[in-house]
This record gives C-alpha cells, structure tokens and sequence, in this order.
C-alpha cells in the first residue's frame, strides 16, 4: 500500500468512525428527550391532584371545606 491509498484507508476510518459517534450521540440525544417529555407528562398528571389538595385545605382552613 503506497502513501496515498494509506491516507485514504485513514480518511475513511475517520469518517467510519466520526458516523458512529454521531450516530450514538444523536441515540443518546433522543433518549434524554423522551426522559424529558415522560418527565414532564408525568408532572403534568400531578399538578391538578397537588392543586385539588392545596384548595380543600384552604377550604378546611376557613370553615368551608366538608364536613366530616
């Protein structure tokens, strides 16, 4: 192999290689993503409960809540 065909074999190593990492960083970027959302969906179920909880006890607090 002459200097030519071995800078070239080296090139396309780099490239082969640069493709994979990308490849594996946009997986990782896609992943966290959905993390992300999943994160924030479940948040969002939460919120309505936490706020129901947070107006019955101003409610107890001022005599209007139910009675028990």
């Amino acid at each position: 192999m002459d200097k030519s065909q071995n800078t070239c074999f080296q090139a396309g190593q780099a490239k082969g290689q640069t493709q994979e990492k990308t490849s594996n960083l946009m997986e990782k970027a896609g992943n966290a993503g959905q993390s992300a959302k999943e994160t924030c969906l479940e948040a969002g179920k939460q919120v309505p409960a936490k706020a129901q909880g947070a107006a019955n006890t101003a409610k107890d607090a001022v005599g209007l809540g139910a009675k028990k």
